[in-house]
């Protein structure tokens, strides 16, 4: 009896494994201070998301801004700030990360520290986030 409860397990097993999905990672690259781009950025994470989540996959984002895309990360100048506050709080999968190496010159350049959105974590270089996620698997999206 045992034996074969072990063997109808096994047999399903496979069957679980495919109704849990797959879960998916990106890497999405915002380099430009251009409203268009960001938008295009946050399109891509949210049609992504929804794509993944119809077909019972799950998916893992995280969005580098760097250079003058850094700014969509900057209070008062982001022409997207509303989105990413509304969009970090629908998308649990959904993260942002802001380089530090751009944050430290804009600083720099403004003689004081700028503020950066709650929703963006700060690491140390942009560039060298998304070397690292690419070495983690995650597929590269430049909008």
């Amino acid at each position: 009896m045992k034996t074969l409860m072990t063997a109808a397990f096994l047999a399903l097993a496979p069957i679980a494994a495919i109704a849990e999905g797959e879960t998916h990672f990106v890497a999405i690259h915002v380099d430009e201070n251009d409203p268009q781009v960001m938008n295009m950025a946050l399109n891509n994470a949210q049609n992504v998301s929804n794509y993944y989540e119809s077909q019972g996959d799950t998916v893992v984002i995280e969005l580098v801004a760097y250079g003058p895309g850094l700014n969509m990360f900057i209070p008062g100048k982001s022409p997207v700030a509303d989105r990413i506050e509304t969009m970090s709080l629908a998308l649990e999968n959904l993260s942002f990360a802001a380089c530090g190496n751009t944050h430290r010159k804009m600083s720099e350049k403004a003689g004081s520290e700028v503020p950066i959105m709650d929703e963006a974590n700060m690491v140390t270089s942009g560039v060298v986030r998304l070397i690292e996620l690419q070495e983690e698997g995650y597929a590269y999206v430049r909008p």
